[in-house]
């Protein structure tokens, strides 16, 4: 094959003549090019031969242009609002500052010159382009379009429509509507799983529930707040009239082809009604356990128990701990053609190709004990309860797990040991719980470390005793120094230090030991100790693994974990 020709002006030219990357390291991303269609310097990073700054910066010195750190000068937001957000997404620029009569404006391409006389026009100023990365200018443009949305005035309250005549959210020209459809917008954009809006003594604030952190986004004056709350009731088939009592309600709406069910709860509050809204998109697409980041020592054992015949498996956590994700990566990994695989939820939050999935319905008096004995007449070989709630549901359970079935549920605890204890205080008969159940798996979510801005920093062998006693430092006997990672906050993470979320686990293994301490209905402690001389990674062991890697900090562990 012959060598690729590369223009000594070019991008690539400039990073090989600078010694950025060497001849076999292009050669090698300009083969890939060829059959995948991608830009050669996406190639370059995501090999790892170069950084997107090394890209930028040669790419302002071709373009004889400035390379700057949006992160480091930041976006005055008065200064982007001189374009429309449309016009920054559709375009890739953002203005960041004027300086003199000169607007200098982050371009992905500044040899644009349409674009720039289009700027020059629409603003008045002269412009002149600067380079930034792309992840960079990428994370500005969404911020500045998010905030953009924001409605900060507001005419006089008025009546609200009755009903909705669309699933589908669109723009209205009353304030209410208006407000609503971007908060329910900005949250979809932002990742958010939860969105509060709540009345204070002056004013309305909204925040958004990202990555299991509360984060303010917008406050609004207190005057459209009731408007906005009767919206929302509306959307969720909720009474107007009725404020003096909690209310629930659902929805569903969509978002850039994207289906998302709302599940909408009202507090009466001092100030007025508080009202929490729940999103949980739809998904087609089969997750599988490859795709959770399981531990090296505790997926071998967790995948052994889910393969066995029949049993019973609770997974444990508290509210929005990954339950359901777990669940639904281990039934798309056990479930077959051969099986008959049936599911009980409230609600249905990811719909699953071959699998016969139940939505629960308390007012009609299909709940989870009510389905379960129904399906348990539907020759099923694998079973998945959403949630136990009621020692009833517990029973019927267990003994679908002894007469043959795999079963698979969840239960809040604080643990893999207190789930058993939790069992027996709901009644349930310490020799059922015993003959059936098979393995404990439980987990929390802690959040990511930015990629984009984490800082790494070291700890001398006496301050991490300090600060973690139990770090595995029999793994490290002549190690003095510890280098560990801390969040610093940057555009792409909007500023916190963490971007995304990733799991914790520990899994109990019932073996035949653990079984005896079940039926002499041993406590928690007990049966921890037990569990941990067979082999089972604590959750707090498994959160210092992640840090030790890099993936999350000391702190988000300590704030996550006891």
């Amino acid at each position: 094959m012959g060598k690729n020709i590369v223009f000594p002006g070019s991008v690539c030219g400039r990073l090989l003549r600078a010694g950025v990357i060497n001849e076999d390291q292009l050669n090698e991303a300009l083969e890939i090019q060829k059959t995948n269609r991608a830009l050669i310097g996406n190639i370059l990073v995501e090999l790892g031969y170069c950084t997107e700054e090394d890209i930028a910066r040669v790419l302002a010195e071709k373009t004889n242009t400035r390379f700057v750190s949006i992160n480091e000068i930041g976006v005055n937001m008065s200064v982007a609002g001189l374009i429309t957000p449309e016009m920054a997404m559709r375009n890739n620029v953002l203005p960041l500052y004027e300086e003199e009569g000169t607007l200098y404006v982050v371009m992905k391409n500044p040899n644009d010159i349409i674009t720039i006389d289009d700027l020059k026009r629409i603003t008045g100023y002269d412009i002149k382009p600067l380079v930034a990365t792309d992840t960079e200018l990428s994370a500005a443009i969404e911020n500045f379009v998010n905030m953009s949305s924001n409605v900060n005035q507001f005419d006089e309250e008025e009546e609200l429509e009755d009903t909705l005549t669309d699933e589908e959210f669109s723009l209205d020209d009353k304030p209410a509507v208006q407000l609503i459809n971007q908060i329910i917008n900005n949250s979809v954009r932002a990742g958010a799983s939860d969105v509060h809006i709540e009345a204070l003594e002056r004013n309305m604030r909204v925040r958004f529930r990202i990555d299991g952190v509360l984060q303010e986004v917008m406050t609004n004056p207190l005057k459209i707040y009731n408007s906005a709350v009767s919206r929302v009731k509306v959307i969720g088939g909720m009474d107007i009239a009725e404020k003096r009592i909690p209310q629930d309600g659902r929805a569903t709406v969509r978002f850039d082809d994207r289906t998302f069910d709302l599940r909408i709860a009202t507090l009466p509050t001092v100030y007025g009604e508080k009202v929490v809204m729940r999103l949980l998109e739809r998904r087609s697409e089969s997750l599988h356990l490859k795709d959770i980041k399981f531990s090296p020592r505790q997926v071998d054992r967790f995948i052994d128990a889910i393969h066995k015949p029949y049993g019973f498996i609770l997974v444990t956590g508290p509210t929005g701990s990954g339950k359901s994700t777990t669940l639904y990566a281990t039934l798309a990994d056990i479930s077959t053609n051969e099986k008959n695989t049936i599911t009980l939820e409230d609600p249905v939050e990811r719909r699953m190709p071959g699998i016969n999935q139940v939505q629960m319905n308390n007012r009609a008096g299909m709940t989870f004990a009510a389905g379960l004995r129904s399906i348990l007449r539907s020759d099923p070989d694998i079973v998945m309860v959403g949630e136990i709630r009621d020692a009833e549901t517990a029973k019927i359970a267990i003994e679908a797990a002894l007469t043959g079935h795999m079963v698979l549920s969840t239960l809040h605890t604080n643990d893999a040991p207190t789930a058993i204890t939790r069992l027996d205080e709901m009644g349930v008969e310490p020799f059922l719980t015993a003959s059936s159940l098979v393995g404990v798996l439980a987990q929390r979510l802690v959040r990511k470390l930015c990629k984009s801005c984490k800082e790494p920093y070291t700890l001398t062998k006496e301050e991490l005793k300090n600060i973690l006693p139990d770090y595995p430092f029999e793994n490290f006997p002549d190690k003095n120094e510890f280098t560990f990672y801390e969040p610093k906050g940057c555009l792409s993470c909007n500023n916190t230090g963490y971007k995304g979320r990733e799991a914790v686990f520990e899994f109990l293994t019932v073996t035949e030991e653990m079984r005896q301490l079940i039926l002499r209905r041993a406590n928690g402690p007990e049966i921890k100790e037990l569990a941990q001389k067979q082999g089972m990674l604590t959750l707090r062991q498994d959160a210092i693994y992640k840090i030790t890697e890099g993936s999350t900090s000391i702190e988000e562990m300590l704030r996550v974990i006891v």
